[in-house]
């Protein structure tokens, strides 16, 4: 028995993460992507249409945007399809689950069941990638003060910030988000299991993609003052069996780039220390385009449906 093709709504196909998932999605025989003629991208009408007819709808839209989609679904009642939410508007809403698969045990299940499940920011993908596993296993404190620094490639910055880069007119290096607001640091809280703010530093390099997330740590500021061979070991049971995760040696060298997974769905994390000082550095290396936004999202899209 033939099973018929999953009908996919991209709601914002024409911005970067619509454009990726589209392309990851094509030629797939299990899949059928639904489209919405361009000028009818914000008529309600027309849209409640596209809606009432497929399985599920992935929102690539900016916030407010999202919640207007959403709206507009829920209003269809019986008819309204599940969602997939690549914006930040319900990451850390009730009733939405966390679109990241490997978070905790149960968790891939969650997704398979639910009706509204929200992708994981690409910066907080990196983030809780390295502190719910110690968090959880009591190595790092939920009150523990944490500074968390990071660098992405520019592709994520929006369709300003990639003219600015390819024109030459932007810096070759950026700090940003230096009011200290980040839009990111809520979901990081409240999956990363952590009470005290974190100190979240992040920046923009002059390469299209690509990413690397860092946790500096004083072994001695931390519960049992562990090893850097504890934390390794910790996260490496938390991902045992993970197919997009894995904890990798890291480099002699101490050089780590970022652009090594691009195109890809996975995740690297490593533990540079030196015991003699009492110091490591954890990195979470990924895509921000693959794993921390359209990968991610085919990820989450397969559980839900069942592909």
């Amino acid at each position: 028995m033939t099973t018929a093709p999953k009908k996919i709504f991209i709601d914002g196909e024409a911005g970067t993460t619509g454009l990726q998932i589209r392309e990851k999605l094509s030629g797939r025989q299990d899949v059928v992507l639904v489209s919405i003629a361009a000028e009818k991208r914000k008529d309600a009408g027309a849209k409640a249409e596209i809606l009432a007819q497929v399985d599920l709808t992935i929102l690539c839209l900016p916030d407010d945007a999202a919640r207007e989609s959403v709206a507009l679904a829920d209003s269809l009642g019986d008819r309204s399809p599940r969602i997939l939410d690549a914006s930040t508007a319900h990451r850390i809403a009730p009733g939405w689950t966390y679109g990241f698969p490997e978070l905790a045990s149960g968790q891939s299940e969650a997704i398979a069941k639910a009706r509204r499940v929200a992708n994981p920011g690409c910066y907080a993908t990196g983030a809780i990638a390295i502190l719910r596993p110690l968090v959880d296993a009591g190595l790092i404190s939920p009150d523990h003060r944490i500074a968390i620094n990071a660098v992405s490639g520019y592709s994520g910055g929006g369709k300003q910030m990639i003219a600015d880069f390819d024109s030459g007119k932007a810096a070759a290096f950026q700090l940003y988000g230096l009011g200290l607001e980040h839009k990111h640091v809520p979901e990081i809280m409240a999956y990363g299991r952590l009470r005290a703010r974190p100190l979240f530093v992040p920046s923009v390099g002059n390469f299209l993609q690509g990413m690397l997330v860092s946790l500096p740590l004083a072994l001695d500021d931390l519960p049992g003052r562990p090893k850097a061979g504890d934390l390794e070991a910790a996260l490496a049971a938390h991902y045992a069996g993970a197919a997009f995760v894995r904890v990798v040696a890291a480099e002699a060298s101490g050089v780590l780039a970022p652009e090594a997974l691009n195109g890809t769905n996975d995740l690297e994390i490593r533990v540079f220390a030196n015991e003699s000082r009492r110091q490591a550095v954890i990195v979470a290396r990924l895509d921000n385009l693959g794993k921390g936004a359209s990968g991610a999202a085919v990820q989450n899209l397969q559980l839900m449906l069942g592909l």
